[in-house]
């Protein structure tokens, strides 16, 4: 049993039998949607389908990041038993949280001077987050210290691949990660953009791909471009989605083209944060490979 917890945020898209099986502790994100709140908590309360049918039926979804005092909160029970704490947050190209647990760290040092509290940006997203922490859980069940595996994960976390594309626009021009004027262009001439998250955690579109059918297909050869090893990469693969039908298409795509990979492909729900600005009809596919560049 290692003296420190491994701690993230729950918009690592994951669920929370996967999250107990590898000891994992995560604070929940706050949502509103129509004007009541919901925790993000992996859908023990508020499920990410519940939320794709209220934004299809026209509901407006916002998020809020998780506050200083929830860090407190949330932090204080680990430090009181002596517990060290490895803290790996949301991308700070996506939210500001990183800041407040920092914050929060500062506050907790002060009280519990003798503990360590390491907080790291994970540069991540969604389920590609949660491969992140995926890997590592197991470098700490291997038995690296704290210190050992906070250099492991800023040395190795730009080497995530996120790639992702959506066959409806609405929520990325709502978001501004689509302009307007081409997001109508695109709705009409059926483009599906493909998009990665740079080497700033932010989400950037790539390219313009023409038909879902095509971008299922591209995503698939992304991998094949940046994958360690290419088609030999053995490493795991992570798909999160709001598109069920497409996301099977994609993970048998990938099945095809990577043999080796270390155990089975897993698909997760785009939970309710990252879901509320990417809306319905995206697939996002994760895996180790080149590290990031732009």
């Amino acid at each position: 049993m290692s003296d420190y917890i491994l701690s993230c945020c729950s918009t690592i898209d994951l669920t929370n039998e996967w999250v107990k099986d590898r000891d994992l502790h995560y604070i929940p994100f706050n949502i509103i949607v129509d004007g009541q709140q919901y925790k993000d908590d992996m859908g023990l309360t508020f499920s990410p389908q519940n939320l794709y049918k209220m934004m299809e039926a026209g509901a407006e979804a916002k998020t809020s990041q998780v506050g200083i005092g929830e860090y407190l909160d949330y932090f204080t029970p680990f430090l009181e038993e002596g517990k060290d704490i490895l803290h790996v947050s949301l991308s700070t190209g996506i939210s500001g949280t990183f800041n407040s647990a920092c914050l929060a760290k500062e506050q907790l040092l002060e009280k519990y001077p003798d503990r360590k509290i390491i907080v790291l940006d994970s540069m991540a997203a969604s389920s590609g987050y949660g491969l992140l922490m995926e890997y590592a859980c197991d470098k700490r069940d291997e038995g690296m210290s704290i210190e050992d595996l906070a250099a492991w994960i800023e040395e190795n976390k730009l080497n995530l691949n996120h790639w992702f594309f959506s066959n409806d626009l609405t929520y990325y021009i709502k978001g501004g990660r689509v302009s307007k004027a081409a997001g109508m262009v695109g709705q009409v001439l059926s483009i599906c953009p493909l998009l990665n998250v740079d080497l700033e955690g932010r989400l950037i579109p790539r390219e313009k791909v023409r038909t879902k059918k095509k971008v299922e297909k591209r995503i698939v050869e992304k991998m094949v471009e940046n994958a360690e090893g290419g088609k030999d990469y053995a490493g795991k693969c992570f798909i999160s989605t709001s598109d069920y039908e497409a996301s099977d298409r994609v993970k048998e795509l990938v099945e095809n083209e990577f043999p080796q990979l270390k155990g089975k492909i897993h698909i997760f729900d785009i939970g309710c944060t990252i879901g509320s600005h990417t809306g319905p009809g995206t697939v996002a596919l994760f895996f180790m490979g080149n590290k990031r560049v732009d």
